[in-house]
């Protein structure tokens, strides 16, 4: 029972019906806990913790791994260990908490390397680059995508395509807060040719998102807007509330680089709202980052400040080095009038600060 049960969560799982997932781990989690079966109630959690992260709800996500590692803990059943650390990690990332993440990271890499995981250690490698970005290290971030990438390719096989695709997203948005467009544009679209041949629902939408992006940076607004709302259209569908939060604040800027000052809040709005929801802190600052330039552009310098301090201050706390910087930059404009960003040199960004309406990568 338990097992039919987990293998058509897994089918609906392989076709992005998460929801429907869901519901299915859920009763095969029950039931096998019911029965005491340990080794089927970690799959269980373990899958739970990859679906909830793939719908954006990383509070139940790491409520899962949280269990399965302290399950796991046992010598023979190590590599489920390695596999509840990396998703915890990720979760807890997701979350703002990237220096935990970084040691959960590490502790399931020593792991598969003990085991000669060369999965694992892969795929512990894309996790830590997108924790890299996320504390503003660029460089590194580079470093270990490419590395999980060279990874992933050594395989040569089918299975490991849908891998490189997300290896190529996580390269296209460190190119892109790194000041690199075309650099962004090119892994974005070559990320988003292999995942439509692979039907990857969550990689359409993430490429899509990407490309728009990319585009926007490049300044053309429609062409962004048009991938945009493909990315909006696909998370609809997956029910992920945290990624198309972010593609609605996509939106928000892209409206905001046009002058369409109403549009462009309601985006923010829109987003923030998810973002307090999920608890998603770093998306919640870039909220505000485009609130405080439309209140700006609207002759509202005070309301502006306010938001820019707060966002500088809670980015900083965080040890969020790209926000930080955006929102110091900003606040300094619109205090003292002047043009910033100096910043941008210390987390190796070839990023340039202009006056507001200013395109936040």
């Amino acid at each position: 029972m338990v097992n039919d049960l987990f293998q058509k969560a897994e089918e609906l799982r392989e076709d992005s019906e998460y929801h429907k997932a869901l519901l299915l781990y859920r009763r095969a989690l029950r039931i096998a806990r019911k029965n005491g079966e340990r080794e089927d109630v970690l799959a269980c959690l373990l899958s739970l913790g990859d679906t909830s992260r793939m719908t954006g709800d990383f509070e139940k996500a790491e409520r899962a791994y949280r269990e399965a590692v302290s399950l796991s803990r046992r010598k023979k059943t190590r590599a489920a260990h390695a596999d509840a650390l990396v998703g915890l990690g990720l979760s807890v990332r997701a979350l703002g908490n990237w220096k935990e993440a970084l040691g959960l990271f590490a502790q399931a890499k020593a792991i598969y390397e003990h085991q000669s995981d060369k999965d694992g250690i892969a795929f512990v490698l894309w996790a830590e680059g997108g924790a890299f970005r996320v504390g503003g290290d660029t460089r590194r971030a580079i470093d270990s995508f490419e590395k999980a990438e060279r990874l992933f390719e050594s395989f040569r096989d089918d299975e490991h395509l849908t891998a490189i695709g997300y290896c190529l997203c996580g390269l296209g948005g460190v190119s892109r807060v790194s000041g690199l467009w075309e650099d962004s544009l090119v892994y974005y679209r070559e990320a988003n040719r292999l995942l439509s041949s692979l039907h990857d629902r969550f990689g359409i939408a993430y490429s899509h998102c990407g490309i728009g992006n990319a585009l926007r940076m490049k300044a053309d607004y429609a062409g962004a807007m048009k991938h945009l709302k493909r990315a909006e259209k696909e998370y609809k569908i997956i029910g992920d509330v945290v990624s198309y939060s972010y593609t609605l604040w996509s939106m928000g800027m892209t409206h905001m680089m046009k002058g369409r000052l109403k549009k462009a809040g309601e985006c923010f709005e829109m987003a923030a709202e998810r973002f307090r929801k999920t608890k998603d802190k770093r998306g919640l600052i870039y909220s505000w980052l485009g609130m405080g330039q439309v209140s700006f552009m609207k002759g509202d310098r005070a309301g502006a400040e306010r938001i820019f301090r707060k966002s500088y201050k809670e980015s900083s706390n965080r040890g969020f080095m790209i926000e930080a910087c955006h929102s110091g930059a900003l606040l300094n404009f619109v205090s003292n009038g002047r043009n910033a960003g100096e910043g941008y040199k210390e987390i190796d960004s070839a990023l340039k600060f202009n006056p507001i309406p200013f395109n936040v990568p």
